[in-house]
């Protein structure tokens, strides 16, 4: 119980002042790289691994692998079960997640310092020797099945599947990452084994920590943790090739508030416009009271109770895409009003006030996101997988306060395209729509 109390205080005390967010990158003896923020006022540290690749690992008919293998790493490994696992963990007041997205997976691990040397223990018995034994196999697929079942009724997962379809054809981005009723059912032990193998490999592996560890420990931790894994993993997916048709796509489906879904393409990560395009974005649609879409279709019309747009990125593939929910009787209303403000923006750009309040509200909210040390381990990586330099903390703001009027009204004249602009409709929409 001291422990378990312990650990909490650590979650919510061990914050790092934003302005002083010191990364330090290293390599450990094994040829892996790590970045760490220390903190030592709380004995406590976050730890997230992350592996490229994902669920576009998946071949067509193995659809389901990586994440079904995935939900099973928690569920025993070594000579431990689920519930051996689970009082492992917790004698060590320990936590440890696993996740997986199309683009990779993530391992999220907090303990206490003086565990350190048990906690990497019970980690590489995990990532190197899952279990994969056939009670927890059959119980954890049902599981999935459920979720499965459970989207295929929900109109927010079939619009979002519908889209991913029409934009990414046969990529694997079009495929459901959970996998379908057919390819779960028929997924072997076989092929969870080769999914753990293809997706946890040294070879794309990135790795990030903060708090009460000093560089030493953490290199000699990581080589524990990770020394059991194969060095190369299963190919990456190709670029995808993108579709946007334009026009609208309606699934028949009966409910009273239908969901939309657009999307155009977007701008990557490392293009110089990005800032503007993102600063653009705000303006647009971002989400908040102040954006031009919130207001003609919440604000002046009672609409829909949100409506946003945001830049996706992912490793193959970058979008500028959408969604909201609304009556039948207004879809087409609403799809009239978004290809207004695309092209209000793209043909005018932004106001200065309007410019100024967007850098203002993204200065000021980029400092809250580093909340804590599992918070900022967790940005960490994810700058990593997106290829950002470590400075990254410390110059974001300054690329924001950079962007001008005249960035912003460029980037809008080029990157938005209303004719590629394309509507997914789940519902029965009232009225003409094209």
């Amino acid at each position: 119980m001291i422990r378990a109390a312990l650990t909490s205080a650590a979650i919510l005390l061990a914050v790092p002042a934003f302005a002083e967010v010191d990364v330090q990158t290293l390599e450990s003896p094994g040829g892996i790289h790590a970045w760490l923020v220390e903190e030592h006022s709380i004995p406590f540290v976050a730890l997230e691994i992350g592996f490229r690749g994902g669920t576009s690992l998946d071949a067509p008919e193995k659809q389901g692998a990586t994440n079904l293998m995935t939900a099973l790493l928690e569920e025993g490994a070594g000579d431990m079960d689920a519930q051996d696992f689970a009082k492992a963990r917790d004698d060590l007041a320990m936590s440890a997640s696993f996740r997986s997205w199309d683009d990779g997976v993530s391992v999220s691990a907090r303990f206490l310092t003086e565990t350190m040397e048990p906690a990497g223990d019970l980690l590489r018995t995990v990532l190197a020797d899952p279990a994969f034994d056939a009670e927890a196999v059959e119980r954890v697929r049902g599981q999935v099945l459920a979720s499965i079942r459970s989207d295929s009724e929900d109109p927010q997962a079939i619009a979002g599947q519908a889209l991913a379809e029409a934009i990414y054809g046969n990529h694997p981005y079009a495929r459901p990452g959970d996998g379908t009723e057919e390819t779960v059912s028929a997924l072997t032990r076989d092929d969870i084994v080769a999914a753990w193998k293809g997706a946890m490999a040294r070879d794309r592996v990135y790795v990030s920590a903060v708090g009460d560890i000093t560089p030493d420990q953490l290199t000699a931790l990581i080589d524990k943790v990770l020394g059991g894994l194969p060095e190369t993993g299963a190919p990456l997916p190709g670029p995808a090739d993108l579709s946007f048709a334009g026009g609208v796509q309606v699934i028949d489906y009966p409910t009273p508030q239908a969901v939309i879904r657009f999307a155009q393409p977007g701008i990557s990560r490392d293009d110089p416009d990005f800032f503007a395009a993102y600063v653009m974005n705000q303006v647009l649609g971002a989400g908040s009271f102040e954006s031009r879409l919130m207001d003609e279709i919440r604000e002046k019309r009672g609409l829909t109770y949100g409506v946003a747009a945001y830049l996706s990125a992912k490793d193959r593939s970058d979008l500028l895409a959408g969604g909201m929910a609304t009556a039948n009787a207004s879809v087409a209303e609403s799809i009239g009003l978004i290809r207004q403000e695309w092209q209000k923006m793209k043909d005018e750009g932004v106001t200065q006030d309007e410019l100024d309040r967007a850098k203002t509200y993204l200065t000021g909210a980029y400092p809250l996101r580093f909340d804590g040390n599992g918070r900022i381990a967790s940005i960490l990586m994810g700058m990593q997988m997106d290829g950002m330099d470590p400075d990254y903390i410390a110059t974001r703001n300054a690329k924001v306060e950079a962007v001008t009027l005249e960035d912003v009204r460029r980037v809008a004249g080029e990157l938005l395209d209303p004719a590629k602009l394309s509507f997914v409709v789940v519902g029965q929409p009232e009225g003409a729509l094209n």
